[in-house]
């Protein structure tokens, strides 16, 4: 049986449920689309930053982030549009802003669909008419977001999206990562790396970027916390990264359409023409055994 309902807690919370597999979902529209929790049998699958989730004024750290329009940041936050700069945060804004729940659903699975549309401050740092449409739907173990990406302007529209999910994770070094690339870029140095599917998790921090995938699926099994973690995605998503800080119950596994730096680089942006959309689907199923 699924079933939607909604909360009212800090922010108006929207509850996504499968009694077949005790699977619920949370998602908060307004703290940037956000879900973020995800029990399974009361075992949680995200990390959540409490404390920064109740400041609204802070990003969230925790959960899974939407990633638009960008993915990363940009050299000094700053891109040239028609002889124009701009400037834009870090993954974009996405994240920070409300979103407005259209639809609900309990047919087929429990689901919500949330909306974000251009207004005149997302145009202050990204001078386009957009509209997005995100599909949560939890079916069992699996959370499929679908996705919907409208551009309202005149002219073409530039961007790269993604998500930035937060799993909560156990010791480190029983963490086993598949991820389908034969080599990475360290972030932090730009180095490039074999990739064997071990990290040195005694690193302050691991930033590391896999392009070239071979496969539309990656994974990773935390042995300490019994928790497998599978990540599906479509043709969409081009590059992964893998990110994790020190002393952090958390380890981030995320599809990106596009690498840092795009809307300059060009490489892999997604253009979309005047009213032309299109639409992509990542899946992110959970198992604990």
């Amino acid at each position: 049986m699924y079933t939607v309902s909604s909360q009212q807690k800090q922010y108006n919370t929207y509850i996504l449920s499968d009694d077949s597999t005790n699977s619920q979902i949370e998602v908060v529209p307004e703290r940037g689309g956000l879900v973020t929790s995800w029990r399974i049998n009361g075992q949680e699958v995200f990390y959540l930053d409490i404390e920064r989730f109740t400041h609204p004024d802070l990003s969230v750290r925790g959960g899974n982030p939407i990633l638009f329009p960008l993915c990363g940041n940009l050299p000094n936050n700053t891109y040239n549009v028609d002889g124009t700069d701009f400037n834009i945060k870090q993954h974009g804004f996405a994240r920070e802003l409300p979103w407005t729940v259209t639809a609900e659903s309990n047919q087929g699975g429990a689901s919500v669909t949330v909306e974000l549309t251009s207004n005149e401050q997302t145009k202050a740092v990204y001078p386009f008419d957009f509209n997005v449409l995100f599909t949560y739907v939890l079916r069992g173990n699996t959370l499929e977001i679908r996705q919907e990406y409208k551009n309202l302007s005149s002219t073409q529209m530039p961007f790269s999206s993604g998500f930035h999910p937060y799993f909560l994770c156990g010791d480190k070094s029983q963490i086993e990562a598949n991820i389908p690339s034969a080599s990475y870029e360290d972030n932090r140095t730009k180095e490039s790396f074999a990739f064997d599917g071990k990290f040195n998790f005694e690193q302050d921090e691991i930033d590391s970027v896999f392009g070239k995938l071979s496969s539309r699926s990656t994974s990773v099994v935390d042995n300490d916390r019994k928790l497998k973690i599978a990540i599906d995605y479509d043709d969409f998503y081009t590059y992964l990264v893998f990110w994790t800080v020190k002393g952090k119950e958390f380890y981030c596994l995320e599809p990106w359409s596009a690498t840092r730096n795009a809307l300059n680089t060009k490489e892999h942006l997604t253009v979309l023409e005047p009213n032309a959309s299109c639409t992509a689907v990542v899946s992110i199923t959970a198992n604990f055994f």
